[in-house]
């Protein structure tokens, strides 16, 4: 079951990146609602995740840290890619490459997710699996967004797409292998969360609103919240 779901996972995956690929002329107002979409996960998934794993065995405190250090550990990173590429276009290349590279790595530990909690219960495993799907198509959406606004080509964008969507059926597979304890997998999530709030919001959101008029922008971006909220909610009814 845990692995007929994770094909789910790849297909809405694909199509979330096939949509952005499709309207890239649209690529402000999408880029708008990846930011809104990829904080609302950070807010409304990840963050509310690592807290109920994390916190039967760590303080609160030591999870939000956690989130801080994502966040800093993942701008030193930016930086560091500002620091030692001297060309413009190469900057840009590298910087989505990083991006694209974060979401396929939280993609992979979706499928984790699911795997172990698949272990867990058929139950378990289904609510975990329903919360992953809603928010893969946006997932899509969101690598082929940080590939186009960074100058990346088409065939880039579908070649880190491809990655995308086959690392959850990938870290779906990998729990045949072994088992992850809860506690260490809410402290991976909480370290995502400051990934992900840190390229929501200082890459997508300021680029959604370069050279463009913010109404619409803003908009939209609300628009990607109120979408995540509403589908994360929903999945676990």
């Amino acid at each position: 079951m845990a692995i007929l779901i994770s094909i789910f996972t790849f297909v809405a995956t694909l199509l979330g990146g096939l949509f952005a690929l499709k309207f890239k002329d649209k690529l402000h107002l999408i880029v708008g609602f990846s930011a809104g979409a990829i904080l609302g996960v950070a807010f409304f998934d990840l963050l509310p995740e690592a807290l109920s794993l994390g916190n039967k065995q760590y303080s609160i405190g030591l999870i939000t840290s956690i989130v801080a250090f994502g966040f800093i550990f993942y701008m030193m990173l930016d930086r560091a890619v500002t620091l030692h590429v001297d060309q413009e276009e190469n900057y840009h290349t590298h910087r989505g490459r990083l991006g694209a590279g974060s979401l396929s790595v939280h993609s992979f530990l979706d499928g984790l997710a699911i795997g172990l909690a698949f272990q867990v219960s058929a139950a378990v495993g289904s609510i975990v699996a329903i919360a992953v799907l809603v928010h893969d198509f946006a997932d899509g959406i969101n690598t082929v967004n940080l590939i186009l606004k960074n100058n990346g080509t088409k065939n880039q964008a579908l070649k880190w797409l491809a990655l995308d969507a086959i690392a959850p059926v990938m870290g779906v597979i990998s729990t045949l292998f072994f088992s992850l304890p809860e506690t260490t997998l809410g402290l991976i999530l909480a370290l995502f969360s400051g990934f992900f709030l840190y390229i929501g919001a200082t890459d997508l959101l300021p680029e959604s609103h370069h050279n463009h008029p913010t109404k619409w922008t803003t908009f939209i971006t609300i628009l990607g919240f109120i979408v995540m909220y509403a589908a994360i909610k929903l999945a676990n009814l």
